[in-house]
């Protein structure tokens, strides 16, 4: 679970620790920080039953959100939004890390922002990027 002191809304960061115990900080973009702040104003009083915990995301028992409930929580989003694939937190990585190499980030910011310890892992990326050049310059070019 997160916990509430590896938020830092005004810095516009979160603290992970990832595999191995391993720190690294991913930013936050407008949108995200606008919709945290909401959830602590409004939504987290609200679920915090017992007092106090250091979990930052609450189930509706007021203890820390597991990543099964969270995965459930996508699960039934994707559903109410008509999205018939298959969809879980792994997509969602998968979908952040494949739209910052679309949009041109370099690959060892995106790295450090997954934290892959290889950047060989994160090359996977380019190569979503790859086949979908292949794609335009079949659709686009007269001898694709």
């Amino acid at each position: 679970t997160l916990d509430y002191h590896n938020i830092n809304l005004n810095e516009e960061y979160i603290r992970i620790h990832g595999k191995g115990n391993k720190e690294r900080l991913l930013p936050m973009g407008e949108v995200a920080i606008d919709y945290l702040n909401t959830y602590e104003k409004k939504a987290r009083p609200f679920l915090l039953k017992s007092g106090q915990t250091d979990h930052y995301f609450l189930s509706n028992r007021g203890s820390g959100m597991s990543r099964q409930n969270f995965f459930y929580i996508i699960k039934a989003y994707a559903v109410k939004a008509g999205i018939d694939k298959p969809l879980s937190p792994h997509t969602l990585r998968h979908a952040f890390a494949t739209h910052l190499v679309q949009q041109g980030a370099d690959l060892r910011s995106v790295q450090l922002m997954l934290g892959h310890s290889d950047i060989s892992t994160t090359q996977i990326y380019t190569h979503i990027q790859n086949v979908q050049l292949k794609s335009q310059h079949a659709k686009h070019h007269p001898r694709g």
